[in-house]
């Protein structure tokens, strides 16, 4: 029979309630978005509506002046091929750094390191003046290729690579194969919760993006989602139902996302933890 840790239970008990505090203004979130406004804020709370208005406010979010779900679409577009191109590129790169020996990779990988030093924000303007250049300026072609290459995506990535044992590496060059073999056959395998990880963190990262597509983007068909809850809340800043219905829409796909690879969040972060 197991013996009850009086400890662990305390932790396990102030954890929880912790989970719960850090709970509670996403289910007020969720619960505002089904009252009509004028039952919003009374208090005590009613965390279960006693007139539900729930279809009204989501009909006037979905289907009122603004292409609610124009603004969806855009950043569906944006972020998934963001996603999908800055975890291939990362790990070309992160797997390019850590497996491959060429002269001077250290002092490039440092290099690569030392521009995560530099915040966004100081670089605004060069990279406002070249994308207008470039013709990339109030396109999504932009905003996708701004978030291409992410530098802790390629130092996190790399980490994952190097507790790869060489001699896999070495073993599939004997047999004749070469560094994109190896790399598509043998390290992208070894590493899938990583690049899940990964995945994930940049999906919300982009999806929560709203100076990029406050700088680069000015027509408002081309609006992302954030952009388009902004110009909502302006317009209706008033009414809190309202906002906080648009608030739960935005935050539907990050919660799918999340609950689909978090088994693979935890294997990496075990994986981590375990390395070499």
């Amino acid at each position: 029979m197991r013996t009850i840790q009086p400890a662990k239970v305390v932790f396990t008990a102030v954890m929880g309630a912790i989970g719960i505090l850090f709970m509670l203004p996403f289910l007020w979130m969720i619960s505002a978005s089904l009252k009509p406004e004028l039952e919003v804020f009374t208090y005590p709370i009613q965390w279960i509506p006693k007139t539900w208005h729930a279809a009204q406010n989501y009909r006037q979010v979905w289907a009122g002046d603004y292409p609610f779900a124009l603004y969806y679409w855009n950043s569906i577009k944006v972020t998934v091929l963001t996603t999908a191109i800055s975890v291939t590129v990362s790990s070309m790169a992160a797997y390019g750094f850590s497996k491959v020996r060429f002269k001077g990779r250290e002092a490039l990988f440092l290099l690569v390191l030392v521009t995560f030093m530099v915040p966004s924000q100081a670089i605004l303007v060069p990279q406002f003046l070249l994308y207008r250049w470039l013709g990339l300026f109030n396109n999504h072609a932009g905003l996708i290729l701004l978030n291409c290459f992410s530098v802790i995506g390629t130092f996190l990535l790399r980490q994952f690579f190097l507790s790869i044992h060489n001699d896999y590496i070495e073993s599939a060059r004997i047999d004749g194969a070469g560094h994109f073999r190896i790399f598509t056959g043998i390290a992208v395998p070894l590493v899938r919760p990583a690049l899940a990880t990964y995945a994930i963190l940049r999906f919300i990262w982009t999806w929560n993006d709203y100076q990029n597509p406050l700088i680069f983007l000015r027509s408002e068909e081309l609006f992302t989602l954030q952009l388009g809850i902004r110009k909502f809340a302006d317009m209706n800043g008033e009414f809190y139902s309202l906002i906080m219905a648009a608030a739960v829409s935005a935050i539907i796909p990050l919660l799918v996302i999340f609950v689909i690879g978090q088994k693979n969040v935890i294997e990496g972060i075990s994986m981590g933890g375990v390395k070499g």
